[in-house]
């Protein structure tokens, strides 16, 4: 049994986890073939969330490949067997946020990678195998009552060094697109073979397309791998925004719009209370956006055991609609009610071929087709949710002197009638919703022609907010209806 102990840098605990026995390898008296060397163990089901395995690498080596395997045995029902991820840290460091030691991460879905000059598998990044120690992380995601066996083979490949590759960004614009100030539609959740995604990031830009999407944001897990090679398939009918989705074991937040190569650290827990400050901070620095995903996902660390306040953005609409979309709706309405201008958005977080790209998306005002513009635009709220393009929607909020739109404040005179319209197309066999803070107020529906419009009058002295919904009266397996639309709200305030 190895010791429990914490990784220490300058006095203070990061990167909490246990350093395992490793391995070193010799330099070779020949700088061509291959050396191999195996580490195996068990780790308990009382264990920390991270585990490092040193590997002392010399100089003369062209590649490092790791391939790992671990026992999944049957458990009784009530209990979970074992799933055990994996990435890597070179010698610049492992501690919690150093980026520059980050080489690649791929969770539990893949048994192995490789890394050199001038290629990396998917997910990891390529640059030079330094002579130094580098550290093989293990996360036990799950463990089985009787532990969880393992076994890492390492590879070092020796010879020079292939030439390096260059990065190739996507673009920053996407003339065929461009619009100025308009509503452009898009995905903010999306998935490749750079993480856990089955799709390649051609099949990604070609389904966002397909979806007839304006932009898409790239959210591997953990990694920035896909960043530096979206360049080779973007087109320029598609915008495609860099971007990271952080999967802590108590929360996913996508990172949106960070710099090309930007890597967010992930391994801190809801009661690390600065954990999730600190990189949230550095989101902001870099001009990004965070987001609280899929708050009420059914499986272990994906739901938000966090609060919502160092959130910019809470995904109430992940995938298509199901009951954790309605608790996460539900959720967000109760901090509406309670004052929190908090903004919603939706997004597919598509990862295979039959998972719908752009199923739900956003809809969001922007001055121009670009990153900066469509972030300040979903920041300030103004931003509606579609299950498909097909659906369109407009919504008004007007005291007869002034008009405004989703996101928008509307300050008017106490007592002064405010009338709330809200039209739709695309959308038969449906019904509107106008709600505010008590609940649903007006319920009109849509006939086959798929076009509607739904009117209600309220006071700033009855309503805080007013938002709107569009729903379809076909149930899911988890929910009697199915939402088609949804708004951001606009905010009424007396004067």
């Amino acid at each position: 049994m190895v010791s429990r102990r914490s990784v220490l840098v300058g006095g203070g605990v990061v990167a909490m986890g246990t350093v395992l026995p490793g391995v070193a390898f010799a330099e070779p008296a020949t700088k061509q073939g291959e050396q191999t060397k195996t580490i195996t163990g068990t780790l308990p089901p009382d264990i920390p969330d991270w585990y490092y395995v040193p590997v002392d690498v010399p100089r003369g080596v062209r590649e490092l490949e790791v391939v790992y395997s671990y026992d999944r045995p049957q458990v009784p029902a009530g209990q979970r067997s074992n799933a055990l991820d994996i990435g890597v840290f070179d010698p610049s460091g492992h501690e919690l946020g150093n980026a520059r030691g980050f080489r690649g991460w791929s969770g539990g879905f893949r048994d192995r990678f490789t890394i050199s000059a001038s290629a990396a598998t998917p997910g990891y990044l390529p640059g030079p195998v330094d002579a130094g120690r580098w550290h093989v992380i293990l996360g036990p995601y799950t463990v089985a009552q009787q532990g969880l066996n393992y076994r890492v083979d390492i590879t070092l490949r020796f010879g020079e060094p292939d030439e390096p590759v260059e990065p190739n960004p996507a673009p920053t614009t996407a003339p065929a697109r461009e619009r100025g100030r308009a509503w452009y539609r898009g995905d903010g959740h999306l998935h490749s073979v750079h993480s856990d995604g089955h799709r390649l990031p051609e099949e990604v830009v070609a389904a966002a397309r397909a979806a007839g999407l304006d932009f898409m944001i790239s959210t591997e897990h953990n990694t920035p791998s896909a960043s530096l090679r979206w360049g080779d398939h973007a087109t320029d009918d598609l915008l495609i925004v860099n971007g990271e989705e952080v999967t802590t074991r108590t929360g996913h937040w996508p990172a949106w719009h960070l710099p090309v190569g930007h890597w967010i650290d992930w391994r801190y827990r809801a009661d690390d209370h600065h954990g999730l400050k600190r990189f949230v901070d550095e989101v902001h620095r870099v001009g990004g956006v965070v987001v609280a995903a899929h708050p009420f996902a059914n499986c272990v660390g994906c739901a938000w055991e966090y609060g919502y306040e160092l959130a910019d953005l809470v995904e109430v609409w992940n995938g298509p609609w199901t009951l954790d979309d309605e608790a996460a709706v539900t959720t967000w309405h109760g901090l509406l009610r309670t004052g929190h201008r908090q903004f919603a958005v939706g997004d597919s977080d598509a990862h295979n071929a039959d998972q719908v790209v752009g199923l739900p998306h956003n809809v969001v005002l922007a001055d121009g087709l670009n990153a900066g513009d469509l972030m300040a635009g979903l920041t300030r709220g103004r931003n509606w949710i579609a299950e498909s393009v097909a659906v369109n929607l407009t919504m008004s909020v007007s005291d007869g002197h002034r008009t405004v739109g989703i996101g928008d404040t509307l300050r008017s005179d106490t007592g002064v009638p405010v009338t709330v319209e809200v039209s739709v197309t695309g959308a038969p066999g449906t019904s509107i919703r106008i709600i505010d803070q008590l609940g649903p107020e007006a319920v009109v529906p849509v006939g086959a022609s798929g076009s509607g419009t739904a009117r209600w009058t309220t006071q700033s002295r009855y309503s805080s907010f007013v938002r709107a919904e569009v729903r379809r009266p076909v149930p899911t397996s988890t929910t009697p209806d199915t939402m088609v639309a949804l708004t951001n709200p606009v905010f009424l305030e007396g004067r």
